[in-house]
């Protein structure tokens, strides 16, 4: 191929492409606008609209756009509520004509033309106005009779355009209780009707600031701050009432939310008044504004109303990883446990596996342990309310000095539930808890410690089986990670599920009591013939442990492990031995 016909090719061949670029790639979102505003009324965006003003029956409704805003200046001035607002406005400008019913109408009163049932005017940022008038639906329902303004023309359009159009005002309007951004938080007033409350946001979450200084419970906080800005308005009650006294709000709790600090603070203030219980709802009214709404009641209810209500309720604050130790003394025993790494120990009165779950949970009930009521804010109260403890916890914090936790039984209830005293022993305060307390941190040693009959077993380690019962014997090998295969009596697949349960059975066996430390007497808990005997072995043959079972006794069976002759009594239901080699057999 000469050079001249390659040349001639190439530039056809950028030609093509740069045309496909032009046409697919630039122009294509033109073309699909296009595509979109055939048919329409109007060649317009809902963006381009700044005014709207819709004349009803009922009142004339006019929203007038602010910035990323909308504001509603008839027939009440009130802040507009953006989302229904736009779906509103995208529904009538962005409406078709299905097809025009006559270009000069004889009789407007035919399509309820001449006493519109919405008279709407556009007008854009540019200053055009655009007007259309809605009449009545036509026989199907499905559109409705419209014309534009001053143009003879009728035509029928979407019934959805004459719905969206004839909306209660109060659609449009913003049911936004409070508008703020809660990350910009920065205070909060309250202003009760017998007291007044103040709270700063610092870095580590809410303090009380007045009457007197003091940690703020930040979930309260939080919890109302929430509800004023994600509840809405249940309802407008009235505008500009005469009098404020039917709703309670001649003499209102004031809430001020205050934002940013310094010369960018800003407050939004809010008034609440009388509840009502038919409604459920309690009455407020935004300063600056005319309207009486109905919140919902839960707003009243998470408006903190006292200082015991609003402070941190917390009766022991620690950052549960850096406890190293904490000693309990309480009427079952005394004991310590201290922090290895990342385990637990128990180290007195001696050196014993700890079960790990169970404390956590007892350091977790010391973090949990919350203030029903203050007693006293300091070491005043611990004489007279704790002064002979029934439970004794002391916690010792990586550098710092320890703090003792003393509770004591209390003859008071609240709301119909026992309660405990509880109080900081040297400093207090001293407050009452829920009774349950007492049993969380009244554990025994026992309790505590690892009652795993095997500890440490991991199943999948486990490549052969050996159960034994009644004089029948079984033996089970693992092929791969889910399947096991019979070996004796005979060779055959086996019920793998029903081996997983004996496996997981052996691993999750929790001694009761220990009934014979050192092993004597084996004969009274039939372990001296034992009914049956389960034997691990790991992939080299070696047993890993071998579990005899011995007699049942009620809910209590009895069980030893050949490599230790402690004896151990477990409820009964947690291992039973299969029949062999009925439950075997795949």
């Amino acid at each position: 191929m000469r050079w001249q016909t390659t040349a001639i090719l190439a530039a056809i061949l950028i030609a093509v492409g740069a045309f496909y670029y032009v046409y697919d790639v630039r122009m294509a979102p033109e073309r699909e606008k296009e595509a979109a505003r055939k048919g329409r009324l109007w060649t317009i965006e809902p963006a381009d609209v700044n005014e709207v003003t819709i004349r009803r029956s009922s009142d004339t409704l006019t929203l007038k756009r602010e910035g990323d805003r909308w504001q509603m200046l008839g027939p009440v001035s009130a802040r507009g509520d953006r989302g229904p607002i736009d779906d509103a406005l995208t529904t009538i400008v962005t409406a078709k004509i299905d097809r025009e019913i006559t270009a000069q109408p004889a009789s407007l009163a035919d399509f309820g033309l001449d006493k519109p049932a919405a008279d709407l005017t556009l007008t854009t940022k540019d200053g055009k106005q655009l007007g259309l008038q809605l009449g009545a639906k036509n026989p199907t329902g499905v559109w409705v009779y419209a014309r534009e303004r001053d143009k003879p023309a009728v035509f029928v359009i979407p019934d959805s355009v004459l719905r969206d159009s004839t909306k209660p005002a109060v659609d449009f309007r913003d049911k936004t209780i409070l508008s703020f951004e809660r990350k910009d938080v920065t205070g909060l007033d309250l202003a009760l009707r017998d007291d007044a409350l103040s709270l700063n946001h610092v870095e580590k979450g809410w303090r009380i600031t007045r009457p007197r200084a003091l940690a703020a419970d930040n979930d309260v906080v939080n919890d109302f701050l929430d509800k004023l800005q994600n509840a809405r308005v249940k309802e407008f009650v009235i505008d500009a009432p005469r009098s404020l006294e039917p709703y309670g709000l001649e003499r209102p709790t004031r809430v001020e939310v205050h934002t940013g600090k310094d010369k960018d603070r800003a407050t939004k203030t809010l008034l609440i008044g009388a509840t009502d219980d038919k409604k459920k709802g309690v009455y407020a009214l935004r300063t600056g504004e005319q309207s009486v709404m109905l919140l919902p009641e839960d707003v009243w209810t998470a408006l903190p109303k006292t200082v015991a209500a609003l402070r941190d309720k917390t009766v022991v604050a620690f950052e549960r990883d850096k406890i190293t130790r904490v000693d309990v003394e309480n009427p079952r025993g005394a004991f310590t446990i201290v922090r290895e790494g990342d385990r637990w120990q128990i180290s007195q009165p001696e050196a014993l596996l700890t079960d790990q779950l169970e404390a956590g949970a007892l350091v977790m009930n010391v973090r949990n342990l919350r203030a029903q009521a203050f007693l006293s804010d300091d070491a005043s109260g611990l004489a007279r309310y704790v002064g002979s403890p029934q439970v004794k916890v002391t916690l010792t914090e990586k550098d710092a000095p320890p703090t003792t936790i003393l509770l004591a039984p209390s003859t008071e209830t609240r709301g119909s539930q026992a309660t405990a005293y509880a109080g900081i022993a040297g400093r207090g305060p001293v407050v009452l808890v829920d009774a349950k307390a007492l049993t969380d941190l009244g554990k025994s040693i026992t309790e505590l410690r690892d009652r795993s009959v095997v500890g440490g077993l991991d199943a999948k380690a486990v490549k052969r089986l050996q159960l034994t019962r009644d004089g029948k014997a079984v033996l089970l090998e693992r092929q791969g990670d889910q399947e096991w295969r019979m070996l004796e009596p005979t060779r055959r697949a086996a019920n793998a599920g029903r081996v997983d349960d004996v496996l997981f059975g052996v691993r999750a066996l929790k001694w009761k009591e220990i009934v014979a430390p050192k092993g004597e007497d084996p004969a009274r808990y039939g372990l001296d013939k034992p009914t049956g005997e389960i034997t691990l072995f790991r992939g080299d043959g070696t047993a890993i442990v071998t579990l005899m079972v011995g007699k049942k006794d009620g809910q209590r069976l009895y069980v030893q492990t050949k490599s230790a002759p402690t004896i151990y009594a477990v409820e009964a239901g947690q291992l039973e031995l299969p029949k062999i080699p009925e439950d075997f057999q795949g």
